[in-house]
């Protein structure tokens, strides 16, 4: 082989790496702002949950589909919803499969293929997914209570106005008591450290469909279980008189948007339109349609000011 086929074999062979490495860089930032606006369409990774994604006769509804459908509208794009689960909608954001480990970690377990551009569903903004996943500011405020059928002899605590005591106290009546939970997501028991009460913590594996935790200990799952705020609300609203609040497990949390850590720019772009969402009051009005009762709860969050990181 003459030196010119051996030039021409490493040219070549240099176009291909940089045809592989521009593949692979595009590939990356796939559901970053401009090539979803190349795109025209916004992908929407929801799972149905409470009153953020909503799969009714009528069609979607939802806070967090409301929200979506909006920030769709203000990008100049069309809005698409893209139904996930629990166990796979960090995979479908960010092709990487992830399970949360012990001490707030996180293991890749493998590959997938990137479905979705936002996560918005009621989605809680937790340690071990900090650290795969970028959060918007916070756009809804949690914690997760101890809920309890009514006819349990668990009593309710007195709040004591300091939320670690009383976290504290409902731990301590939960010794030899039924606790239903589900693993990887915000009421997994080893967050807030369930083992060390002694109780027999319970596991919902039927489906990883968190609207039917509630139901499941009104019929006799256990005698009681873990819900966010939001979900409570809810249950509260659906079956008056079957369910009672105990006290929370959690100090306040926060939920977000969640994006890729390759979409800088999409983030920058929702946590903009969020806030004049809010400085317009139609986010309260939003708020106000799904879930009247949090301003009882929780409603600090919902002041001027406040939600923002």
């Amino acid at each position: 082989m003459d030196r010119k086929s051996m030039d021409n074999g490493k040219i070549r062979a240099l176009f291909w790496m940089i045809a592989v490495f521009c593949l692979l860089v595009s590939s990356v930032y796939a559901g970053d702002l401009a090539e979803i606006r190349r795109r025209g369409v916004l992908r929407h990774l929801g799972i149905p949950y409470a009153h953020f994604v909503k799969v009714t006769a009528k069609g979607l509804d939802g806070l967090d589909v409301e929200l979506m459908q909006r920030f769709a509208a203000h990008l100049g794009v069309e809005y698409q919803w893209v139904q996930t689960t629990w166990s796979e909608v960090i995979g479908d954001l960010t092709g990487q499969k992830v399970l949360p480990t012990r001490n707030k970690g996180v293991e890749v377990i493998g590959k997938t293929a990137v479905r979705g551009d936002i996560i918005a569903n009621g989605l809680t903004i937790l340690d071990w997914r900090r650290k795969v996943v970028q959060f918007s500011n916070p756009t809804f405020p949690t914690g997760v209570w101890l809920i309890a059928r009514a006819d349990s002899h668990i009593k309710p605590i007195e709040p004591s106005g300091d939320i670690e005591t009383d976290i504290q106290r409902v731990k301590n009546l939960l010794a030899g008591r039924s606790v239903l939970t589900m693993a990887g997501t915000c009421l997994d028991p080893r967050l807030y450290d369930l083992a060390s009460t002694k109780a027999e913590i319970r596991f919902h594996t039927a489906s990883e469909n968190l609207n039917e935790i509630a139901p499941a200990i009104i019929h006799g799952a256990a005698e009681a279980t873990l819900l966010d705020v939001p979900d409570a609300l809810v249950a509260l609203r659906a079956w008056p008189g079957d369910i009672k609040i105990i006290g929370p497990v959690s100090s306040n949390q926060f939920m977000g948007a969640a994006f890729a850590k390759s979409s800088p720019e999409l983030l920058t772009a929702f946590n903009r339109f969020f806030q004049e969402l809010r400085s317009s009051g139609t986010y309260d009005e939003l708020v106000k349609k799904y879930y009247p009762l949090v301003y009882l709860y929780l409603g600090d969050f919902f002041k001027p000011d406040k939600g923002e990181q």
